[in-house]
């Protein structure tokens, strides 16, 4: 307190226009600096109620600080609305996603499935019909042998059973016959 009233005794005892200089003395300083605000205030205002006007300037502040914070919450709910829809599209996006590659891989199997069947089916019937070629073959190649072989015998039988007598009269049989055989046909 002796600094404040020592402040307004040293403002009695300026000297005039001899010598300039700081005040370093900070609380005497704001108490100049305050007492011209509000004498400005006082005049300039004439009437004017200088915390009224203080009060108003306030209560303005307010309430453009309290819209502003309506306006923001406002807004953040509407974000949080949709960011909660985007989240939802997002989740459904991703399930049909995830089912369309669940499918598509089953879709793969399926096929891979179906290719291996039709080529072992292809396979078996390559094989069938191998099989069948050979057995075919093998069956014509034992009946040429068992006929060269009967034929050997036969011939074989044959020369060792004919005689001349025996082979003279085969052939007269058989001419004839073929005699008879002419006969009837004129």
């Amino acid at each position: 307190m002796k600094n404040v009233t020592d402040s307004f005794l040293s403002l009695g005892r300026w000297p005039s226009a001899g010598s300039f200089g700081f005040n370093t003395d900070i609380l005497s300083t704001n108490l100049i600096n305050l007492s011209v605000v509000l004498g400005v205030l006082i005049f300039f205002g004439k009437g004017v109620c200088a915390s009224c006007l203080l009060s108003d300037l306030l209560d303005n502040r307010k309430q453009r600080i309290l819209n502003t914070i309506r306006n923001s919450e406002e807004l953040r709910g509407g974000a949080i609305e949709q960011l909660e829809k985007a989240r939802a599209r997002l989740r459904k996006v991703e399930m049909e996603a995830d089912q369309f590659r669940v499918n598509g891989y089953s879709e793969i199997e399926r096929e891979k499935l179906n290719l291996i069947y039709k080529t072992l089916e292809q396979l078996e019937n390559y094989k069938n019909e191998t099989i069948q070629f050979e057995q075919q073959r093998t069956i014509n190649q034992v009946r040429q042998r068992v006929f060269q072989q009967a034929l050997q015998g036969a011939l074989g039988t044959l020369n060792s059973c004919l005689n001349n007598e025996l082979h003279f009269r085969t052939i007269s049989a058989n001419i004839g016959m073929l005699g008879s055989m002419k006969e009837i046909t004129d």
